[in-house]
């Protein structure tokens, strides 16, 4: 299952809100927040007497030093978050590369490396005046050429920075017109681009570590408060503080240096070992707290448990309309209509998550709840649709036929990166299925046999989810310009090209129009069937005070203090 890290709400739109400049509060800016707190369920829920965000509030004085060994259980191949999705990466990232602006909880936009920003009337210019005395780790200063290089770099297709890439728009240009300015045009109105600069996917980089590097693969050197001593593919990685950084985002609670001296990411995919490495005092936090585990875990007086649903598209299966069966619209709503959600969830969560009822996560703006009430189990539907559809004989195990050929269809699965509870999950639709007459086989690979697959169009379900609050993270998935192998349009569609593109450059009341209809015809043509609201949950020591959370619903470590 792939794990895409991205991140993020509300970009500004085109109206009402000329000349914006970073630290200003406007209408619009009250406007979209309404708009994505109506839609918002519930971003942070905490599990246990106290936590994360009570420490935060209570303001729990920080201790200096320490190290935090941190527990994960999904790796990544690539630390360089410009030609990386991985959530993995974003989040080791963070704690290295700076970005332009930042984004608080409350989806401000803060100032970071550039300290004030105007855009123009159609956003098609963006101006960054960028701070003064930042400089990257490895001693050369980050000014506006710095910046320009990274971009351009990301732009280039050689570069592979697909994901990153997306992020930045249809950019016209990048100029550097002095040493502490930058501007990005663009040849259409691109309205997300602050949002996307916000994650560390376009973090900078040094450009003197880029031109010297032979591979970006596993080195990173960036501006950000700690510097990437090593990382291992399988293994993790260590960082250690920068002792004279000072120039944090501005939704940061404190000034100067981090407060710990080093993190130490160690992966380790089996839930069991991390449980144990954290009980025992080895680690002072992990991700992934098994669904089974759970209770144990929140009513362990020595460690506190906070779960943070994820924005973005939910984890759901992608069904691939560019070959049969799934070509015929049909077979893809008699598929979804089969599908007992509700049950795959419980089965394979305990109840610790909650199902999905739509594509996007209700932490996403301009999330429509209206949608769950148009699809949902319905055997009787499944059946009629595909007797209609000429799948009208069934073997002696139930399986329909159609002209001598079974409606077998192929799920493929990352058998390493996903999770035991997972593969429950898909077990557990598998067997639901069968019930409308689907032989769901399920295709174990590797993540490198997944991705070529996946590129080689065999496949007939893929299943993943994206984490970004911003609803443009639909033209990544289903803009015909990501269709494999350019991007993750594992359905393979392009009949929400016009609509996703509008999307990105009109007003905020167009946007909130066009996204509703795009997930209505997402759900409706059942190009997917949404399966559950994916979560971080992170558990740690209660001696760990400060994470503060960002808008990728990944924990920030800037903050963050470890108590005697």
């Amino acid at each position: 299952m792939l794990r895409l890290g991205l991140s993020a709400p509300l970009a500004f739109s085109s109206v009402s809100r000329r000349r914006i400049q970073c630290g200003q509060t406007t209408g619009l800016d009250r406007l979209l927040r309404w708009f994505f707190a109506i839609g918002t369920v519930a971003l942070l829920t905490m599990r246990a007497a106290t936590g994360f965000a009570a420490d935060n509030a209570a303001a729990v004085p920080a201790h200096v030093g320490g190290t935090l060994n941190f527990g994960i259980a999904t790796d990544t191949a690539i630390i360089d978050p410009s030609i990386s999705g991985s959530s993995v990466t974003a989040m080791i990232a963070r704690n290295v590369v700076d970005s332009l602006v930042g984004q608080a909880e409350d989806n401000r936009f803060t100032p970071w490396l550039a300290e004030r920003w105007e855009a123009n009337e159609d956003n098609t210019r963006y101006v960054f005046h960028l701070r003064q005395g930042v400089s990257f780790s490895d001693g050369t200063p980050l000014d506006a050429a710095a910046v320009k290089y990274n971009f351009d770099r990301i732009l280039d297709p050689k570069t592979m920075s697909t994901y990153a890439r997306s992020l930045l728009g249809p950019v016209e240009s990048v100029m550097a017109t002095d040493e502490r300015t930058v501007v990005i045009t663009y040849r259409q109105p691109f309205a997300p681009l602050l949002q996307g600069l916000s994650l560390p996917y376009l973090g900078i980089q040094s450009p003197v570590y880029l031109q010297k590097a032979p591979s970006t693969t596993n080195t990173i050197v960036g501006s950000g408060p700690f510097v990437l001593d090593s990382f291992t593919k399988g293994s993790g990685s260590r960082l250690s503080r920068r002792a004279d950084y000072n120039w944090g985002p501005g939704y940061a609670a404190h000034t100067g240096p981090a407060y710990l001296d080093a993190i130490v990411f160690k992966y380790l995919p089996e839930a069991s070992v991390r449980l144990g490495a954290l009980s025992s005092g080895q680690l002072q936090a992990i991700d992934e707290v098994p669904p089974a585990n759970l209770r144990s875990v929140e009513a362990n007086d020595q460690l506190q448990v906070v779960t943070r649903e994820n924005p973005g598209i939910n984890y759901s299966l992608f069904l691939n309309t560019s070959k049969a069966p799934f070509e015929d619209v049909r077979v893809r709503r008699a598929f979804q209509s089969a599908v007992d959600v509700a049950a795959a969830v419980k089965a394979a969560y305990f109840g610790s998550i909650r199902p999905a009822d739509n594509i996007l996560s209700p932490a996403t703006l301009y999330y429509d709840p209206a949608i769950a009430s148009e699809w949902g189990l319905d055997l009787g539907k499944a059946n009629r649709l595909l007797d209609e559809a000429g799948w009208t004989q069934k073997d002696s195990a139930g399986i329909r036929s159609k002209g001598g050929q079974r409606l077998s269809v192929h799920l493929i699965y990352d058998s390493a990166g996903g999770s035991a509870s997972d593969l429950t999950l898909v077990q557990a639709v598998q067997f639901s299925v069968k019930k409308a007459g689907f032989d769901l086989e399920l295709d174990p690979v590797d993540m490198g046999g997944r991705v070529a697959r996946v590129a080689a169009n065999d496949y007939d379900i893929a299943s993943f989810y994206f984490v970004r609050a911003e609803p443009d993270i639909l033209r990544i998935a289903f803009h015909s310009a990501y269709i494999p192998p350019k991007g993750a349009n594992a359905t393979r569609i392009d009949s929400l090209d016009g609509k996703l593109s509008e999307a990105v450059g009109t007003s905020a009341e167009a946007r909130q129009r066009l996204y509703g209809e795009v997930q209505r015809q997402i759900i409706g043509q059942a190009y997917v069937v949404p399966l559950y609201v994916a979560a971080y949950r992170l558990a740690a020591t209660k001696h760990l005070h400060g994470i503060s959370w960002g808008t990728n619903a990944k924990p920030n470590l800037y903050d963050a203090s470890l108590a005697p």
